[in-house]
């Protein structure tokens, strides 16, 4: 159990390139191996690709105003961060 937890875990650090299409071919190819064998890592990959969809599709709608983003921020437990306000 636990060689397949380092397993998935070491092909999944490769996961950005593999969802970009930068990943060399073999490493590739052993991924998509992994992925049809895998159903855990099949979502945590499914799951990224979507939400990179969903943020490419909303990537040009109007940005929230700078309060919502401070209360977000503040819920994240981001809070350090500063809205800079649009001008």
């Amino acid at each position: 159990m636990m060689e397949k937890q380092q397993h998935c875990k070491d092909l999944l650090a490769s996961l950005s390139d593999y969802v970009d299409g930068e990943l060399n071919s073999d490493l590739c190819s052993d991924l998509e191996k992994h992925l049809s064998e895998c159903e855990n890592c099949r979502v945590v990959v499914n799951t990224m690709k979507k939400t990179i969809e969903i943020y490419h599709h909303h990537a040009h709608t109007e940005a929230a105003p700078v309060d919502v983003k401070q209360r977000l921020f503040t819920k994240l437990n981001l809070a350090d961060y500063r809205v800079k306000k649009e001008e």
